[in-house]
């Protein structure tokens, strides 16, 4: 008998399928999470912050507490993320809390205009800047756009490595510029002034205050798209979220300091271009140039961290729903979705040249997106109530402190951040865009749906 006669056929290895894996550092993630939240609201805000508290107190109190709330979201995101690491971030929390179909809306509104539009505007910022020192024509603006938007893609599509370069780069050149600016406001005061009166309390405007002050801080949740691929453990995420948003309140508050002592009160609340007045005081033209350059790097540094998790929200979709499964291909060489970055390049060149149509047009659709995604955001909270219930059994690696308390502190945040943004939106008629993404949503739900169940 031939020796292999009556012996069993080796099994067929199991193909290997390429996955989200611990690929960065967390000074990597560090870099991304500041590079998404300082954006150009930081460079805007603070005058209308001073305008609307009253006095230099209600000022820094509206920014510590910013940041406090912002660190208490954290904390709630760091606890699902460790619990539940996926390329999918928030998608994949409400997926697990209240199924895919309720999820699918939430990353409908993501893959179509929340982000693949803040792209486009923040490309268009940079458009704007470099216009100032090398026109292109009639259209700079969009052409410059067009082109840092297929620049970045492609440094996205060559690897999780090639872009994470890229965003340590720019966001540490980002820091070191504002903090150029810090030392301008300090070196060069204005001249003394009374101060204003002191309130007795509470100014009438500080919640409203508040609200552009968080909306500097936006972006660290997006922290839950790379949880899966930080090194160090579980629990690295948590570092990366803490000493992020660490560096970013050190920075803004020695910022806003600079410029108090730069501008003075009044100079701060009467500034159209706070870090340009201040800059130019101790470095004239120079300086000017100097913050029209840190602006624009801005611009870059949050564009590349937003394709970095927005391409994480395509692959996660096209991992559940058959319909887009061609974005669910991760490239294991490249660390990277690289179907997924090509849409999310595709769709932001779009709105792109959507806006170089309307200028005002991809404004007008982001603008929509504030309550949707407060709504969603308030639903990833409670969130974090349902799964703990569901889940109880899963090991946690970080827990909320002081629960429930700091999580339910986060969800009325979000609540009261909800109700300003459809007020804000029905005031500027971008309900009328809501709808009518939203509806196309439903249609394609329907359609995936029906390709799901076949």
């Amino acid at each position: 008998m031939s020796a292999t006669t009556g012996s069993a056929a080796p099994a067929a290895a199991a193909p290997v399928v390429a996955a989200p894996r611990p690929a960065l550092s967390v000074f990597d993630a560090v870099m991304i999470i500041t590079g998404i939240i300082i954006g150009g609201g930081i460079f805007s805000f603070p005058p209308l912050v001073a305008g609307m508290t009253g006095s230099v107190e209600w000022t820094f109190g509206a920014w510590l507490a910013g940041a406090a709330l912002a660190l208490i979201g954290a904390l709630c995101y760091a606890e699902l993320a460790t619990t539940f690491p996926n390329a999918g971030g928030d998608y994949h929390f409400l997926t697990r809390a209240y199924g895919k179909d309720l999820s699918f809306f939430f990353a409908w509104a993501r893959v179509t205009v929340i982000t693949s539009g803040s792209i486009a505007l923040l490309a268009f910022v940079f458009g704007d800047y470099a216009s100032r020192v090398v026109s292109l024509g009639a259209h700079s603006s969009a052409i410059y756009a067009a082109l840092v938007v297929v620049l970045l893609t492609a440094v996205n599509v060559a690897g999780l490595r090639e872009s994470a370069r890229t965003q340590n780069v720019m966001s540490m050149l980002l820091v070191l510029g504002i903090l150029l600016v810090v030392v301008s406001g300090f070196v060069s005061p204005a001249p003394a002034a009374p101060p204003p009166p002191a309130s007795s309390g509470m100014p009438p405007l500080f919640g409203t205050a508040l609200l552009f002050v968080l909306f500097t801080f936006g972006g660290w949740n997006e922290a839950a798209y790379i949880s899966a691929e930080v090194r160090g453990g579980n629990r690295a995420i948590v570092k990366a979220l803490v000493l992020a948003l660490g560096l970013v309140t050190i920075v803004y508050v020695l910022f806003v300091a600079a410029l108090l002592v730069g501008l003075g009160f009044d100079g701060l609340k009467a500034s159209k271009q706070v870090a340009a007045d201040v800059a130019q005081k101790s470095m004239g033209a120079f300086g000017e140039k100097l913050i029209g350059a840190l602006v624009a790097l801005a611009a870059l540094t949050s564009i590349n961290a937003t394709m970095l998790v927005a391409a994480r929200t395509n692959y996660s979709v096209g991992r559940d729903w058959p319909l887009f499964a061609f974005m669910g291909r991760w490239h294991g060489g490249r660390d990277a979705p690289v179907v997924a970055f090509v849409v999310t390049g595709a769709l932001s060149l779009a709105l792109v040249a959507f806006a170089a149509v309307n200028q005002s047009g991809v404004k007008f659709m982001v603008d929509f997106t504030a309550p949707v995604f407060w709504f969603f955001f308030l639903l990833t909270g409670i969130a974090l109530f349902v799964l703990r219930f569901r889940y109880a059994h899963v090991a946690r690696p970080f827990r909320v402190p002081m629960y429930p308390v700091l999580p339910m502190v986060f969800v009325a945040t979000c609540a009261f951040l909800l109700y300003k943004s459809l007020e804000f939106t029905l005031q500027n008629r971008a309900i009328q865009i809501a709808i009518y993404v939203m509806l196309a949503g439903v249609v394609v739900w329907v359609v995936a749906r029906l390709r799901r169940g076949a």
